[in-house]
């Protein structure tokens, strides 16, 4: 005998499943575990091994809709027996019966109409994580603040890599984490309060394993290659001076038992550690060597205390520590983007001055890159017509081209609105502009017997 109601009526065990809320568990239900088995089929074929996302909503999203409408069944059957239990009449909806030919129709299209609206979902839901791991959706849809980076990254060796490709690292639980921690970024976002500019995520930057190695073979000898640095003075004929550097690259190989140059660091039969005591790794002050024989060294800083060295970053470097701006260049001054924009020929070396007055226009303040854009072109147009007047007349194509390459360089560097610009982020690659090999290599780091980090010039370059 079935449970009975107010009135004496029976309720059927499967009676009280017929209400708006354990319907909807059913068919939501029903919904995600299709989808489910249609993601897995499609994963088990390698249809989309490459999407990082693939695996969050294969083993989180789709369950987790599955267990909700798991639990919303007994829920709405609850309420429903306590309806029952009150009086009210049982829910009598929707009446079911295959023996009427027209309510059997009417149950073919809807189910046609339900596996058709998964293949749908499914589908559109694909081409929606798709374009998740693409920079644009990175850097133009959810996070404008990003925009600074996104620009950057577009001129960059790694243009054609996605954002995910190196901020998010392998297997579905760094995937979930990540979109996790986004979670509180897309609150910033949306409230506008996000910290301008966006600080350097030092300690958020995966390991080189998990990203630079994917393509790059550590264990590669790059030996000697030769650098031209191209700079130009502020004189009027923008006189041209060319430093050519030898560049000690090297490599090691922990088989092979050598190792020399630059990336003699990238050794696997080393391994240097270093304590950091700021968040975004330029100060050094500790320096821990571990050679192949296991033979220890550490290297420290005069008046650093234990207290500092207890309360700072320790790691094991790697390539990020010196490659931290692979992705996102940004120019270190003005000066010298206009040296590589002159080199390239994007700004015609011809026209006198043009260092001087593109470096001028380039360092000024301006509210937003819209006003940059008109000052720039107004400003250099003026500059050639007052003291160049012939010139303007015969060269003012020159001249343009000359603005167009300017504002190319603000628009890549300079973003206003972000307190973004030239020098706003430290590039730990050389030391012309920032620290970067000075970090270690300043002649200060002292082990306990007097031995000293290598600060010699003809240990990573020469002048040929």
């Amino acid at each position: 005998m079935g449970e009975t109601g107010a009135h004496g009526e029976q309720i059927h065990p499967l009676g009280s499943l017929r209400n708006l809320l354990s319907l909807t568990g059913i068919g939501l239900t029903t919904a995600a575990v299709a989808a489910f088995l249609i993601l897995f089929l499609g994963d088990l074929l390698g249809l989309h091994t490459t999407n990082p996302y693939m695996g969050i909503v294969l083993f989180i999203v789709l369950p987790v809709f599955a267990v909700i409408g798991l639990l919303l069944i007994p829920v709405g059957a609850v309420f429903e027996r306590r309806r029952i239990r009150r009086g009210q009449p049982a829910s009598v909806w929707p009446r079911i019966d295959f023996n009427n030919p027209m309510q059997l129709r009417r149950a073919g299209l809807l189910a046609v109409l339900i596996v058709a609206n998964i293949a749908i979902v499914t589908l559109g839901g694909y081409g929606g994580l798709e374009y998740m791991e693409t920079p644009a959706f990175c850097g133009q849809v959810c996070h404008q603040a990003m925009q600074p980076e996104f620009i950057a990254h577009q001129s960059a060796p790694h243009a054609s890599v996605p954002c995910v490709a190196c901020h998010i690292g392998p297997g579905a639980g760094a995937k979930a984490e990540s979109k996790l921690a986004g979670v509180k970024r897309v609150f910033a976002v949306a409230f506008g309060t996000y910290q301008q500019p966006i600080p350097l995520p030092a300690a958020e930057l995966l390991p080189a394993r998990d990203t630079c190695e994917r393509c790059h073979w550590p264990e590669k000898f790059h030996g000697d290659q030769l650098r031209h640095i191209h700079e130009y003075a502020d004189d009027e004929a923008n006189t041209e001076s060319v430093t050519n550097l030898l560049m000690h690259l090297g490599g090691g190989n922990e088989r092979l038992g050598f190792a020399e140059g630059i990336h003699w660091h990238m050794n696997l039969a080393n391994e240097i550690e270093f304590v950091a005591t700021d968040d975004q790794r330029q100060v050094i002050p500790y320096v821990r060597m571990t050679d192949g024989n296991g033979v220890v060294t550490e290297y420290v800083t005069p008046g650093v205390t234990e207290e500092e060295l207890a309360n700072g970053e320790r790691r094991v470097m790697d390539c990020m520590d010196c490659h931290n701006r692979p992705s996102h260049p940004i120019a270190a001054t003005a000066a010298r983007a206009v040296d590589v924009s002159l080199t390239r020929g994007e700004t015609p070396k011809a026209l006198p001055f043009v260092k001087r007055e593109a470096v001028k226009l380039l360092e000024k303040s301006y509210p937003s890159q819209e006003v940059a854009m008109e000052e720039i072109a107004a400003a250099l147009g003026d500059f050639y017509r007052r003291e160049y007047t012939q010139l303007w007349d015969s060269r003012g194509k020159d001249v343009e081209r000359a603005v167009e390459a300017i504002r190319a360089i603000y628009r890549r560097n300079v973003f206003p609105e972000m307190r973004v610009g030239f020098g706003t982020y430290p590039n730990n690659i050389g030391h012309t502009d920032f620290p970067g090999c000075f970090r270690c290599h300043d002649g200060e780091h002292v082990s306990s017997d007097g031995l000293t980090i290598v600060y010699d010039c003809e240990t990573c370059h020469a002048f040929p």
